[in-house]
């Protein structure tokens, strides 16, 4: 898959203490690699879309593929040695701000990195010399499991998920059994959820405003299309107490689509209080009221559309994990906040 194709996928859906809120005196990351301790037992298998994989003892070098997965081991004070290179919403040294803190934090070696801007480098994957290769949060299809089986036992993502749909909650306690970290993960879920709940306490104007969340672009073949609810994005709003508009619930596939196509001639059905949208960068805001059709959409019309022209900050909450979702609280709330407190005082005037 080409860089281009990634950043397309992921932003379609792809579906969702130091390290997501870990004790650091309860586990060891000194080094790449490390896992720290655990009194977990050995051999055990973990289950997952294509079978089960049975792992024989603690892990000690772990691979990753895909997004998050590297996060959820760094959250539960493991130091992968290898990591795919994050070629959309990654910073300059393609990694993520909230990654580079934990690892900072955690004292560790930054892991060696490769490119899946053409699929899975196999090969530099391999020169890791993992014990195991997580990709609970992926798209793997079965050749790719069957070759990276080749090198080490691996994780798929759940088989009751569709692929980059798995929550960061099911990817942390899932990577936890394969590491024999579960009462890590139980804490770092824990933690990070009591996170949203306090952020979400701070901003009271969040609670039962409506939200939709997709792309908003008129020279886009699809000038609108939004996230259905199984997306991380709508999830993590509500998790924020945010209330998908009525449209979108109305109009949600039966297939279980992660987003739906909407007509142009219908934008001024669109009723949120909020409306966010991703965009290449901020000429499309001005692309979007000049435009007769998507003009009418209410929240343009109310000054409630949030433009997102940060690729980070569209990663941290698209591909969520444990150690993004506190970045977000801070550097994406806030603006979702700002816009759900111009809805209330608006609808409090009329």
């Amino acid at each position: 898959m080409g860089s281009l194709a990634l950043g397309a996928a992921l932003l379609a859906g792809c579906s969702t203490g130091p390290a997501g809120g870990s004790d650091p005196e309860s586990s060891s990351s000194t080094g790449t690699g490390s896992t720290g301790t655990s009194n977990a037992d050995f051999p055990r298998t973990v289950e997952h879309v294509y079978g089960t994989t049975e792992i024989p003892e603690q892990p000690e070098r772990v691979a990753t593929v895909s997004w998050v997965n590297q996060d959820v081991a760094l959250a539960l004070g493991v130091v992968p040695v290898g990591m795919a290179a994050t070629e959309f919403g990654g910073n300059a040294e393609q990694s993520t701000d909230w990654f580079d803190a934990a690892l900072e934090e955690a004292g560790g070696e930054a892991p060696e990195t490769y490119s899946e801007a053409d699929g899975i480098n196999f090969q530099a994957l391999a020169a890791t010399e993992p014990d195991i290769i997580l990709a609970a949060y992926s798209g793997l299809t079965q050749e790719e499991y069957d070759k990276l089986s080749e090198i080490a036992p691996v994780v798929a993502y759940p088989e009751d998920v569709p692929p980059f749909g798995t929550s960061w909650q099911d990817s942390t306690r899932m990577i936890g059994e394969a590491l024999g970290k579960e009462d890590e993960a139980e804490q770092v879920v824990s933690d990070v959820e009591a996170q949203v709940e306090a952020t979400a306490e701070e901003y009271p104007a969040l609670a039962g405003s409506t939200f939709l969340w997709g792309t908003v672009d008129p020279a886009a073949a699809d000038q609108i299309y939004l996230f259905t609810e199984i997306d991380n994005r709508p999830k993590f709003l509500s998790s924020l107490g945010m209330e998908p508009a009525p449209v979108l619930t109305e109009n949600a596939p039966e297939n279980g689509e992660f987003f739906i196509t909407w007509s142009p001639e219908r934008a001024d059905e669109l009723e949120s209080d909020i409306l966010l949208s991703f965009a290449a960068d901020d000429s499309v805001r001005d692309a979007i009221e000049s435009d007769p059709l998507l003009s009418k959409i209410p929240a343009v019309q109310n000054d409630t559309l949030v433009l997102q022209t940060d690729q980070q900050k569209t990663l941290s909450i698209s591909a969520a994990s444990p150690l993004s979702i506190p970045w977000a609280l801070d550097h994406v709330v806030p603006d979702i906040a700002a816009a759900a407190e111009k809805a209330e005082q608006a609808a409090g005037a009329n």
